[in-house]
């Protein structure tokens, strides 16, 4: 494996990331117009020049930005040829997969139309543009995962399985519990082997259950959902909470207690949370916390050994935020957002 030319390719494009004085140039721009103009100067110029053949406006930055995350995980993949190298990113851009299902699911199970959801689709993974539009193009969610099961595809199992009980409660949480479940059991099961490699994927994806985990167990305890019940939303395979701890934590009855509890934890920074968010039981706030969390954590890993799987790790992460960052700040042009409340919602890394 030479992880040392892998390495030198995942810094050169780490280098035409935005930098801070970029991304604050395109939160002071005025308008979405200006907005535009300025990402014409950054490497999103191609990108915004063929979906203006298109779109305007936030459809056209939208589909800049699909096309651009796409394309680039694609020139990953194409020069990434070895083996192990190609097992970490599937296992990354496998959550595409994951996503776009559950953007499908999620548009059939409140009857928008097959466009609305197309607009929500990023082909990342490993189900393609033509795959993802036949989904889409199905009258009602059994329906898509009966496609899904005709295809063969991994991921109709848990949903086949996670049907039933959604018909009953019409829960749609059930079947996006079951997918995520899927995909980290999976993920970790891949590299279970010992190796420093398979070791810094499973820490970070390890570190993705105990933020899916406590942002469940959050919800539960601020809806008063009985803990039995709740456990059924909850994933195997966290970093720090495992079975015990989530008992616990979804026995409590309060957010104060619930984060006076993982003070104990690596997550005891949710300890600075303002009193009134608390009082308000605003989740939101929390959950903001804990995803700039992850994704910093993702990222500070470029800067791990370069002869090792953590380069890629972390340029997966800067790009993800990279992309989320600027469709933030586009979404927020288009509404009454002043510039301050805006930094307040990008992560800087």
């Amino acid at each position: 494996m030479d992880w040392g030319y892998i390495n030198a390719r995942m810094r050169g494009m780490k280098s035409r990331l935005l930098d801070h004085h970029t991304l604050d140039n395109l939160v002071l721009q005025p308008d979405l117009d200006s907005l535009e103009s300025e990402l014409e100067k950054t490497p999103y110029r191609e990108d915004l020049i063929e979906a203006r053949g298109r779109y305007a406006g936030m459809p056209a930055i939208e589909h800049a930005l699909r096309n651009n995350f796409v394309r680039t995980f694609r020139k990953v993949l194409d020069f990434s040829k070895e083996k192990e190298a190609l097992l970490y990113i599937r296992i990354f851009l496998h959550r595409w997969d994951v996503q776009n299902i559950k953007t499908v699911l999620r548009g059939k199970n409140i009857h928008i139309t097959n466009e609305e959801i197309l607009e929500c689709i990023v082909p990342a993974g490993e189900l393609d543009e033509v795959t993802l539009t036949e989904l889409v193009r199905q009258p009602d969610m059994k329906a898509v995962i009966d496609l899904l099961a005709t295809w063969r595809i991994p991921y109709a199992t848990p949903l086949t399985s996670a049907f039933p009980e959604f018909a009953k409660n019409g829960d749609l949480g059930m079947l996006e519990c079951a997918l995520d479940r899927y995909y980290y059991e999976d993920a970790l099961l891949a590299v279970k082997d010992k190796s420093r490699n398979n070791a810094m994927i499973r820490d970070i994806l390890s570190l993705e259950v105990d933020v899916v985990n406590i942002k469940t167990a959050l919800r539960m305890i601020r809806d008063g959902v009985a803990p039995d019940e709740a456990r059924k939303f909850l994933l195997p395979g966290g970093r720090e909470l495992d079975a015990k701890k989530l008992d616990r934590l979804l026995a409590l009855h309060t957010i104060e207690d619930a984060l006076a509890m993982l003070a104990n934890t690596r997550y005891r920074f949710l300890s600075g949370i303002p009193e009134e968010v608390l009082r308000a039981q605003k989740i939101s706030v929390i959950e903001k916390k804990l995803e700039r969390y992850l994704v910093q954590e993702g990222v500070r890993l470029f800067l791990g050994d370069p002869l090792s799987v953590a380069s890629l790790i972390g340029y997966f992460w800067a790009k993800y935020n990279e992309i989320t960052n600027i469709r933030v700040i586009s979404r927020c042009k288009t509404a009454d957002f002043s510039i301050e409340n805006l930094r307040e919602e990008l992560v800087y890394v």
